[in-house]
Formats: structure tokens, C-alpha cells, sequence
């Protein structure tokens, strides 16, 4: 053909004939056309099929050379181009036809053979036995009935099956990186969990020490509890005691009453009694004014111990229950109360023996002055008297009771602040906690940033290495399509080489039928030098054919090994 019509022919294989879906990168017309004569074999050899299938020898091993060359790299040329004709005029169909009848031919001795014998029948014993009869080859191809509507409803199932392989991959993808992550968050949940058995162990011995300590601060609570039972009941006694001396005092008003007709009888007794009328009067007035500071202070004390109870109170609720702490705080709280009571009662103890002295003092000056002036009396100013000792018993009635009441204010007051240094002791320490745990949450939150920083990091790194992985993906894949059209460019050019061997013998021949080449020596030498030529050809076809074997063996494709010499050499 001239070029013209050739490339026309060319571009009618590669659209029409869809030879162009074959080369594609997914090769996926070649996918359908191996799925399509695959059930063919189980439909017409179903024994075959069955050897094939045990020995795990797939379609694609022995066909796909047929369906991308169209037998032209299997068969002899005439034999190829005898097929070739009849695809141009039938379609794929011939092919398909071709194909079952080649395993037809071969089918006993494939039933005998294993996987690497069948891959050496297929390559070698198959072709010779075809090219034997090609009459014979091609009846029963024709004899072949392959039904159409069959053949397209393998397609949809195969496209059917592609699409749920793709499927079937897209999700195996999503696994694999689900199962990455996974995989990540198992590593930081077990780092996590030995941290917290780690945590969990420093806690136990922990609570182990402060069980300990709490035994020892309980019998310290006990032990101060007995000491602030003796107190409390040496506090019982001093205000037994103070009643005792309550009852002498009335006793002695009363024997006071007794002398006081004696002493007024004197008018000198009536000055000094003014005088110290008016001293009592001074000091009743006195000690009022100090009970009501005494009062006021109280007041604020009490107010101030509900404003740090409320405190208390809400800080019970923000801090946690620690047993530990709460007897420490009982412990403080109760010394400090022993040391108050102790101080309170010497107090009493130091008012009481002043006022008994004071008050014997006073009885010594009362009989004193009733010997002395026991004389002058009379009834008018035994009246008199009568009226000024009635008063002066009044007043020191309200003295004492005055002073009583000072006392009871004094403890009142000192109890008062013996709660007021324990409620601030209370916030102290609560505040203390709450300080604790807004360190411990702020070195919570930035641990969770560190963590969140160290996820990003992690899920850029991800995505890179997912980018990497399809690149190299894509890089295989685009190798291997390279390596598939070397090896169809190697297996066209052992062809062409093959015809060009082909067509030197026979003009080698007609030379020699001619006569041409036994008168003349120089093109007896041109002959010699010829053959040399077309035996360096054949050394040439052998090696490129045992590189094809052993580098399709290793899975990769050699590069063209056939220079523009060796090409100009074979067209001379």
C-alpha cells in the first residue's frame, strides 16, 4: 500500500475496529476481550477451563499477545496475514473464533501439562502445530459460533465488575487510612493508659502515706478531744466556783445590811458612803459603756463569722472533698481553741481572786468603821442610813452583775475570735486548693494545645505521604504501559525483521533459480556477502528475542536495540 492508504487503514483499525481502547492506560477493551473468551473457553471447554482454573493459569498469560498483535508475534506471517484479512472483513469476532479453535488444536496436550509447560506449549509446540494445517486451523475457526447478545451481556457484567472493583478499591483506600488512623490513636491511647497506670500507682502509694498520716492525725484528734474535755470541764468548775462566790457575795450584802444600821449612825461613815456611792455610780457607768462596745464588737464579730461561714461554705462546694486536709484544718481548729480556753480561763481565775479581794477588803473597812462609830446613833439617822445602805445595795448589785456580764462578754467575745481565726484559716486553705487547681487546669490546657499542634503536624505528614503514594501510583502505572507498548514496538519489529528475512531468501533464491550468480564472480561474492548479512540478521533476531525472554521473565521492558545502520543494512 502506498502511505497514504495505510495510515487511512491505520485509522480505520484504531477507531472503528476500537484497536486504540486496547493501548489505552486503564487497557480496559483488553480487560473485556479476555473476560469475554474466558467464559467462551468454560463455555466450550469446560475441561480445560477447569485445568486452568486449578493450575492457576489465567487467560491474560496465553491471549493478550493474540488480541494486541492480532496473532501477528504467535503465528507465522502468512498465517497472521490470512487471519488478519479475515478481521478486516468480520471484526473482532475472528479473533475470539481464532483463539478457540488454537486451544481446540492443543487441548489434550494442555490436559497433561502444568503451569510452566502450558507457558512453553503456548510459545513454542502451539504456533508449529497451527502453521502445520492452516486449512485446518481456520475451518474450525469458522466453525466456531460465538453469539453476539452473550458476548455484549459479558461486557456490561465485566464494566459492572470494574466498577465495583473501583469501588471495592476507593473503599479498601478509606479502610487503609482509616485503619492508619486508628492505628495512630490505638499508639497515644496505650501511651495515655500507661501514663494513667503510672498516675494510678503514684495515687495508691499516695493514699497509702496519707491513710497513714490521717491514723496518726486521728489519735491526735482524740488525744487533743481528752484535753479539750478536761478543759471543758475545768471551765464547768471556775463557773462553779463563780456561783459559790455569787452566793457568798449575796451572803455577805446580807450581813452587809446587818452592820450597815451600825455604820449609819455616824456621819462621818455618810461622807465616805457618798464618796463611794458616787465611785460605784462612776464605775457602773463606766462598765456600761464598756458592755456596750463590748456588745457593738460582738456584733461585727458575729457578722464578720457569717460572712467567712458563707465562704466556707462556698468554698466546700468549689474545692474537693480531701479527708486529709479537712483534719488537718479540725487539728489547727481545735488547738487553737485549747489555747484560747486555757488563756480565757487563767483570765477568770485572775478577775475572780481580784474581786474576792476587793470584796474582803471592803468587808474589813465596814466593820472597822461600825466598832468604831457604834456610839452615835439615832433613830432619824438610822432611818437615813437605812434608805442610803438600801441604795448602796442596789448599786452594788448592778456592779456585780455588771461585771459578770462583762465577763460573760469577755468569753463571749474571745470565743468569737477563736471562730473568726478558724474561718480565716478555712478560706486560707481553700483558697490554697482553688489556686492548685486553676495551675493544674492551666497546665491541662496547654498540654490539649500541645496535642492539638502535634494532630496537625500529624495530619499534614498524612496527606503528604497519601500524595506520594499516588504520585508513585501514577508513576507505576505509567512505566508499565510504557514497558506493554515496548514489548508490542519489539514484537512488530522482530516481525518486520522476520519478512525482511523472509523476502532476502527468496530473492536469494530466484538469483540463484535465474542463473545469474554462476558467470559472474563479483556477484558470486555480493551473494556471499548477503548471506553474511542475513545470518548477522538472524544472530541479531535470536538475541533480541532472548533479551524479550529474560527481561519479560523480570517483568520490565528493554529499550529498542535497532539503530538507524542496522535498518539502512537491512533495506540495502
Amino acid at each position: 500500500m502506498p502511505e497514504e492508504e495505510a495510515f487511512a487503514v491505520l485509522v480505520a483499525l484504531m477507531q472503528e475496529y476500537r484497536l486504540r481502547d486496547m493501548f489505552k492506560p486503564s487497557m480496559a477493551e483488553l480487560g473485556v476481550c479476555m473476560y469475554q473468551l474466558e467464559h467462551l473457553v468454560a463455555d466450550t471447554h469446560p475441561e480445560l477451563h477447569a485445568h486452568f482454573t486449578a493450575q492457576g493459569f489465567h487467560t491474560s498469560m496465553y491471549a493478550s499477545s493474540w488480541f494486541l498483535t492480532l496473532f501477528t508475534t504467535a503465528l507465522s506471517l502468512p498465517l497472521a496475514c490470512r487471519i488478519f484479512d479475515v478481521f478486516l472483513s468480520e471484526g473482532m469476532e475472528t479473533i475470539f473464533k481464532v483463539a478457540l479453535a488454537m486451544l481446540q488444536l492443543g487441548k489434550e496436550d494442555l490436559l497433561s501439562l502444568d503451569m510452566e509447560g502450558m507457558l512453553k506449549f503456548f510459545q513454542k509446540d502451539l504456533p508449529i502445530k497451527a502453521e502445520a494445517d492452516p486449512s485446518v486451523l481456520m475451518n474450525q475457526a469458522y466453525e466456531m459460533k460465538i453469539n453476539s447478545k452473550r458476548m455484549k451481556k459479558l461486557e456490561k457484567d465485566y464494566t459492572i465488575l470494574k466498577m465495583k472493583e473501583q469501588e471495592e478499591m476507593v473503599e479498601l483506600r478509606r479502610l487503609r487510612a482509616e485503619n492508619r488512623l486508628l492505628r495512630q490513636r490505638t499508639e497515644l491511647l496505650e501511651a495515655e493508659s500507661t501514663e494513667l497506670a503510672d498516675r494510678l500507682v503514684r495515687g495508691q502509694v499516695s493514699r497509702a502515706e496519707e491513710e497513714e498520716t490521717a491514723f496518726v492525725v486521728q489519735r491526735e484528734l482524740a488525744a487533743l478531744r481528752h484535753t479539750h474535755l478536761e478543759t471543758s470541764h475545768q471551765l464547768e468548775q471556775a463557773h462553779e466556783e463563780l456561783r459559790s462566790l455569787s452566793v457568798l457575795l449575796e451572803e455577805n450584802l446580807a450581813s452587809k445590811q446587818s452592820s450597815l444600821e451600825e455604820i449609819l449612825l455616824k456621819q462621818e461613815a455618810l461622807s465616805q458612803k457618798e464618796e463611794m456611792v458616787q465611785c460605784l455610780q462612776e464605775e457602773l457607768v463606766r462598765v456600761r459603756l464598756h458592755e456596750a462596745e463590748n456588745d457593738a464588737t460582738i456584733r461585727d464579730l458575729r457578722s464578720r463569722i457569717q460572712e467567712l461561714e458563707q465562704d466556707k461554705k462556698t468554698l466546700r462546694e468549689l474545692t474537693p472533698d480531701n479527708s486529709v486536709a479537712h483534719l488537718q484544718e479540725e487539728l489547727i481548729a481545735v488547738k487553737l481553741r485549747e489555747a484560747e480556753a486555757n488563756l480565757s480561763l487563767k483570765e477568770l481565775r485572775q478577775k475572780v481572786t481580784e474581786l474576792s479581794t476587793a470584796w474582803q477588803k471592803h468587808l474589813q473597812e465596814h466593820r472597822s468603821s461600825h466598832t468604831a462609830q457604834a456610839a452615835d446613833s439615832t433613830p432619824k439617822k438610822l432611818m437615813f442610813w437605812e434608805n442610803r445602805g438600801h441604795e448602796i445595795q442596789k448599786l452594788e448589785e448592778d456592779l456585780m452583775t455588771t461585771r459578770l456580764r462583762e465577763m460573760e462578754a469577755l468569753t463571749e467575745l474571745k470565743e468569737l475570735r477563736l471562730k473568726l481565726m478558724e474561718l480565716e484559716t478555712q478560706v486560707q486553705v481553700g483558697t490554697n486548693q482553688l489556686r492548685r487547681q486553676d495551675e493544674g487546669g492551666k497546665v491541662l490546657k496547654e498540654e490539649l494545645e500541645a496535642s492539638l499542634v502535634r494532630e496537625k503536624d500529624f495530619f499534614a505528614k498524612l496527606r503528604e505521604q497519601q500524595h506520594k503514594y499516588t504520585d508513585l501510583e501514577s508513576k507505576m502505572k505509567d512505566e508499565t504501559l510504557m514497558a506493554k507498548i515496548r514489548d508490542a514496538e519489539h514484537a512488530q519489529q522482530v516481525a518486520e525483521l522476520t519478512q525482511k528475512i523472509s523476502i532476502l531468501e527468496l530473492k536469494n533464491e530466484e538469483m540463484y533459480t535465474e542463473g545469474e550468480l554462476r558467470g559472474n564472480l563479483e556477484d558470486s561474492e555480493k551473494v556471499r556477502e548477503l548471506q553474511d548479512k542475513i545470518a548477522e540478521i538472524e544472530a541479531e533476531v535470536v538475541r533480541l528475542e532472548a533479551w524479550k525472554k529474560r527481561w519479560t521473565g523480570k517483568g520490565v521492558e528493554p529499550a529498542s536495540s535497532w539503530s538507524i545502520e542496522n535498518e539502512s543494512e537491512l533495506d540495502e
